[in-house]
């Protein structure tokens, strides 16, 4: 096994930890990243807020990608009164 198999072996073990990380906390990851990003908007005062929503977005959009698990389906049971 060459030296870049065994680099890009260890990133696939590494993706995959972060990938079951995301399963299992990823609301916690995203409650972090928006405190993370509220934090730096109050002590900048303000002054980075369309660059800081925009780090956070992203930073959200690669958790979700990461956390494959599946959605909870919120379709109304039939066998409710509503």
């Amino acid at each position: 096994m060459s030296f870049l198999d065994k680099v890009k072996a260890a990133f696939t073990r590494t993706k995959d930890k972060v990938d079951d990380l995301a399963d299992e906390h990823g609301d916690e990851m995203k409650n972090g990243v928006d405190e993370g990003a509220d934090f730096v908007d109050e002590k900048t005062g303000g002054k980075f807020s369309d660059q800081i929503d925009t780090a956070e977005e992203k930073a959200d959009e690669v958790i979700t990608s990461m956390d494959d698990t599946p959605e909870p389906d919120v379709e109304a049971d039939p066998n409710q009164q509503g």
